[in-house]
């Protein structure tokens, strides 16, 4: 099996449509057609089912698009070694990230990248930190950028420490919380970030919030508090300074620990020594420290 041919397999496995498939190969339908028809005949077999719904893979087909995955695979990490030894940046960058990082601070780093690596290519993935993690333990990504507390056995560089603050459009002091009857929007993470949440709320207060909203992003969470709908607790990444609301920091006092969010870099050893990761790596740590001589 080619390599494009390997394509083609992988791509309609993941479609289940032919429009959809031919799209992304930029091929036409009937283009496509004769093609899937043209490999189906050197194996010998019909590897999908074609109905109104879209294609699904015959008991054969299965085998085959693992095996189109795995050539690809092996493909690409081969391709890597030998790119790697070569002094140009070339190959697949494979990053895990934190959504939150990578909705509000990754692009600008993957902008200089892109610019300074143009034989580079990229490939992201966003989710939550436990997310992050699972990637890198089962070989989908080269390096991971997680938040807070993570457990993690390989080389883990810190990134950035955000500050984070109360925000509300009618609140102005965190006296004014035990009175209130504005829900607290809570938007959905790890449960780690809902742990120092809870703790940092019993230090200050004897009851919890009289009323709750949770949303499963935090972008919908801002959005919520910046429409007057209640108050909530975000990190300082998400707050570029042009909000119209009350920004109260949580900041460290003598009798107060305050309430921090870290940024981590994590991967294996071995994902180091890539060129392109290496050079991905530099461009995060000076960005980094910019963010800290900004502050």
């Amino acid at each position: 099996m080619t390599a494009t041919e390997a394509e083609i397999i992988k791509i309609l496995a993941e479609e289940r449509n032919m429009r959809k498939a031919a799209e992304r190969l930029f091929l036409t339908q009937p283009a496509l057609s004769q093609r899937l028809q043209s490999i189906e005949k050197d194996w010998g077999i019909q590897l999908f089912l074609r109905s109104p719904k879209g294609l699904a893979p015959t008991p054969a087909g299965e085998l085959v698009i693992q095996y189109a995955i795995d050539s690809i695979a092996k493909r690409e990490e081969v391709f890597e070694t030998i790119q790697a030894l070569n002094s140009k940046v070339h190959g697949t960058l494979k990053i895990a990230c934190a959504s939150i990082v990578g909705q509000n601070w990754l692009p600008k780093v993957l902008k200089d990248f892109v610019t300074q690596y143009p034989d580079a290519k990229i490939s992201l993935m966003t989710g939550w930190s436990s997310e992050i993690v699972k990637a890198l333990y089962e070989g989908e990504a080269h390096v991971g950028i997680v938040r807070g507390q993570v457990d993690w056995k390989g080389k883990k560089l810190h990134l950035f420490r955000d500050m984070m603050y109360f925000v509300d459009t009618e609140i102005t002091n965190l006296q004014e919380i035990e009175t209130t009857d504005r829900p607290f929007i809570q938007f959905k993470s790890d449960s780690n970030y809902y742990q120092e949440i809870q703790q940092w709320w019993q230090r200050h207060f004897h009851s919890n919030p009289r009323h709750q909203i949770v949303v499963d992003q935090i972008e919908t969470c801002k959005q919520m508090v910046m429409n007057g709908i209640g108050y909530a607790i975000l990190p300082s990444i998400t707050l570029n300074g042009a909000e119209h609301m009350n920004k109260i920091p949580l900041t460290n006092t003598e009798n107060d620990l305050g309430l921090t969010r870290d940024t981590w870099l994590i991967g294996y050893e071995s994902s180091f020594e890539l060129r392109q990761v290496a050079a991905f790596v530099e461009l995060v740590q000076d960005r980094a420290r910019c963010l800290y001589e900004y502050r």
